[in-house]
């Protein structure tokens, strides 16, 4: 059986928000974030462990990559 993690969801919708306004387009961000978790979903088919939902790991991983980004781009 699966194991639930509690995640902070104001945390998660801030992530969201960083996304999407740092995005020039929403509708492509919110392409891409379906497409990653799709992806990830297939990618974790056979793994029975999935700890987080796939949309959700899919924000959470693109916000990470994009405050990333704004460290490694402002040296």
């Amino acid at each position: 059986m699966p194991k639930h993690v509690t995640y902070d969801t104001n945390e998660l919708t801030l992530r969201a928000e960083e996304l999407v306004s740092a995005a020039s387009n929403r509708y492509k961000i919110t392409v891409q974030v379906a497409n990653r978790a799709k992806r990830r979903r297939y990618e974790d088919f056979d793994n029975d462990d999935q700890v987080l939902k796939p949309v959700i790991r899919a924000v959470l991983e693109m916000s990470e990559e994009l405050t990333q980004q704004d460290i490694i781009g402002g040296e």
